[in-house]
């Protein structure tokens, strides 16, 4: 399936979020935006619940508090353009592995959504009346090691993984843990599914497929994943209930 740019210019360029995108059953939109912006010179953190102000006082590096902070900020900008509502209205339910979700008194629409960020670069996903999941990471070789494949994939993925050529491993490597944490991140039941249970794609001729869940053949036909590319340096999945029609892309420029 080819991703769409959602607000592309006569001139080719991505624009800013609108103030209130249309989002169709079907169709998933995903943001991209970079973290790396002061938070308390922009509006973000006073947008924050005062729950949400607390943890991002919990952690220990600025880095990290920032990105917190900025990231769920841009949420409920996105969030806000969507529902057309206030983002500091909005508020957050959560499910027994702390996924968020809306109240539905707030989300006529059954809206759903999901984030993740790696670095200084987020993606968040969006969708009506589906379960979806969304990962990026950060490319780095020294974490795509055998020990740490063998700890946590499935014993085909990790035959597969080092099936291939020496030069390969790495990005087959993030394919892998992105597909991974996109499904469970769909699934909203977090670390409870363990990565060895289920096993997905990475073979970068093949296309990206959760191929086998354990103790439940009917499984990976439910779920479709699709590769993103947000920056050569990183990589990205997202995982939708079904197939969906269209998945549009666009990158947040200011919010």
């Amino acid at each position: 399936m080819g991703i769409k740019p959602m607000t592309p210019s006569p001139s080719g360029a991505i624009q800013p979020p609108p103030q209130h995108p249309t989002l169709r059953e079907g169709h998933v939109h995903i943001w991209q935006a970079r973290l790396d912006t002061d938070a308390t010179q922009t509006n973000h953190y006073q947008t924050l619940s005062p729950d949400e102000q607390a943890r991002a006082t919990r952690f220990i590096f600025d880095k990290h508090k920032r990105r917190f902070s900025v990231g769920r900020g841009i949420l409920r900008s996105l969030l806000g353009n969507y529902l057309a509502l206030p983002p500091d209205q909005i508020n957050f339910n959560y499910a027994k592995h702390g996924k968020p979700y809306l109240p539905p008194v707030q989300n006529p629409t059954d809206l759903r959504f999901n984030l993740s960020h790696s670095g200084e670069l987020a993606l968040f996903a969006f969708t009506i009346g589906r379960d979806l999941g969304i990962d990026i990471e950060q490319i780095r070789p020294d974490r795509s090691t055998r020990d740490i494949a063998e700890r946590f994939f499935a014993p085909r993925e990790v035959d597969a993984l080092f099936a291939l050529p020496d030069e390969q491993h790495t990005d087959a490597f993030f394919r892998c843990w992105t597909r991974k944490e996109a499904y469970i991140k769909a699934k909203g039941a977090g670390m409870a599914i363990p990565l060895d249970s289920f096993a997905v794609s990475l073979d970068p001729e093949a296309p990206a497929e959760l191929l086998w869940v354990k103790d439940n053949p009917a499984e990976s036909a439910r779920w479709n994943l699709t590769t993103l590319s947000p920056d050569p340096t990183f990589a990205a999945c997202v995982a939708t209930e079904g197939q969906p029609e269209e998945i549009q892309f666009a990158k947040v420029t200011h919010c």
